[in-house]
């Protein structure tokens, strides 16, 4: 019992810190604000997670590759190259759309944390290019180089919801999928 107690308050400090973080940015997010939040103190958050840099790092490692197995097993369920690409690109709007704050701290703080993980982590952006460069050695997407098409589906569903983010556009990304799966067809369709 004890250690579900401990896993319950983990989640809360996550969820509290992610937050803090997305309105507040992580730089000026502190320690007590996060403790605040959750009316405990400092060293009680201290005893789950030795720093506000380690618990960025555990967020971030956990969901991001807990999103790319998700990416992974969408790309499982469908056999062409256009099914596994609009499978994923839904990933991409549901995630958005169940937890837009947790969506919204791994794109912001991704620049920070991508290095930190390990070699042979599975990634969002992986799993995308492996889809994309098994379409193109089947001859089900023209020949042309994976990353560049990689980059420009990632640009075609991330653009948006970084507009969505600031309030440029509705935060509802269901509303935008099909356009966004016709968009990055088109884009890596078009060489």
């Amino acid at each position: 019992m004890p250690r579900h107690r401990f896993s319950n308050t983990r989640d809360r400090i996550e969820t509290a810190a992610v937050h803090l973080f997305v309105d507040k940015g992580v730089a000026d997010t502190t320690v007590r604000d996060i403790a605040k939040a959750l009316e405990m103190s400092e060293g009680a958050l201290y005893r789950h997670f030795p720093s506000k840099e380690q618990l960025v790092w555990q967020v971030f490692e956990r969901h991001y590759i807990e999103f790319a197995g998700r990416l992974f097993k969408l790309a499982e369920t469908e056999s062409s190259t256009r099914g596994k690409l609009a499978a994923m690109i839904r990933g991409f709007c549901s995630a958005f759309n169940d937890n837009p704050r947790l969506f919204r701290f791994l794109l912001f703080v991704q620049h920070d944390q991508l290095g930190k993980l390990a070699p042979d982590a599975p990634t969002p952006v992986e799993a995308v290019r492996m889809v994309i460069a098994s379409g193109i050695a089947s001859g089900e997407l023209p020949a042309q180089n994976a990353d560049l098409a990689t980059s420009l589906v990632f640009g075609v569903v991330l653009q948006p919801v970084q507009f969505a983010a600031y309030g440029r556009l509705p935060s509802d990304m269901g509303s935008m999928c099909d356009r966004l799966i016709a968009a990055a067809w088109a884009a890596v369709t078009t060489v």
